[in-house]
């Protein structure tokens, strides 16, 4: 069944008209099957069904979404706890939709998923947060939460107070207290690298720009070539500062300083700070053009 029910070509019309051609559209941020389309896209994408997405919330502390409904499918991305959903269709055990914060399409648990309640009023800063039985550091441990959850609490002298138990609030912060990325980027060094990650738990190298942009205020697209467009190029000749964002063919990291970059890759399988020259060392026996682009944000 389709969340919010299908709707039909005529009933979509008489909503959104298609005013020429089907265009093509990045099925990464455009949900688009065979069979569904996102109401959304009513008037560019013809479709004999429709759905209307439906708001639905991650309620585990993470929820892989894979390319297919399968266990077995690869990820595309992820989905962290307190991050919204736009649900277009449950289908046993499977729900497909879109990430909120950055439209990426995917296929989710269909249990990872919960109606919305509150607000989150804070999110993990450190590489991962944990959940105590009692505002006492000596307490039992009753849960681990990666960098990036969102969930609503209340301060209690040193603690955040939450549903689950109680948070250092060095293990966390207000959402909308913004860190400079690069800082929260080195928080996850160490971190394992993992396809399709972006959180504390595993990350890949454009999970690790968006999760950290996010702290700085910034929204980021999720792969590493949409995220080219970032900021503006920086002038030929120009020195690097931290903060710039360097594209390489698939991939993408921050200058930590004007010689080293910070990255989640595959080749340490982990988060890790090391000379550029020594990346574009590694990339230029398979890539004529190692680096494609040189960004700064304003």
């Amino acid at each position: 069944m389709t969340a919010g029910g299908s709707a039909s070509p005529t009933r979509a019309a008489e909503q959104v008209r298609l005013s020429g051609p089907s265009v093509r559209l990045d099925t990464r941020i455009n949900a688009i099957r065979p069979d569904l389309v996102d109401l959304r896209l009513a008037d560019r994408v013809l479709s004999a069904h429709y759905a209307a997405p439906i708001e639905r919330v991650c309620t585990t502390v993470a929820a892989v979404m894979r390319g297919r409904p399968s266990a077995d499918a690869p990820a595309v991305s992820e989905l962290l706890m307190g991050e919204r959903f736009q649900l277009l269709e449950i289908s046993g055990d499977w729900a497909w939709g879109y990430s909120a914060h950055d439209d990426y399409v995917g296929y989710l648990p269909r249990k990872a998923l919960g109606a919305p309640t509150k607000t989150p009023t804070h999110i993990v800063s450190a590489a991962a947060a944990l959940v105590f039985s009692a505002p006492d550091i000596k307490s039992p441990v009753v849960a681990r939460w990666p960098m990036g959850g969102r969930f609503v609490a209340e301060e209690e002298g040193e603690f955040l107070t939450c549903r689950s138990g109680y948070i250092h609030c060095r293990h966390a912060q207000a959402i909308g207290g913004e860190i400079d990325p690069v800082v929260a980027a080195e928080r996850l060094i160490g971190t394992p690298y993992r396809w399709g990650g972006r959180s504390g738990d595993g990350i890949d190298c454009s999970g690790l720009v968006q999760l950290a942009l996010a702290f700085a205020g910034v929204v980021s697209p999720r792969d590493s070539d949409q995220q080219r467009a970032l900021g503006e190029e920086i002038a030929a000749g120009d020195a690097l500062v931290r903060g710039d964002i360097i594209c390489f063919p698939g991939h993408i990291g921050f200058m930590a300083d004007e010689e080293r970059l910070v990255h989640a890759n595959a080749h340490w399988m982990a988060v890790t700070v090391e000379p550029l020259a020594d990346i574009v060392a590694r990339l230029t026996p398979r890539h004529a053009e190692p680096i494609v682009a040189r960004r700064r944000l304003p």
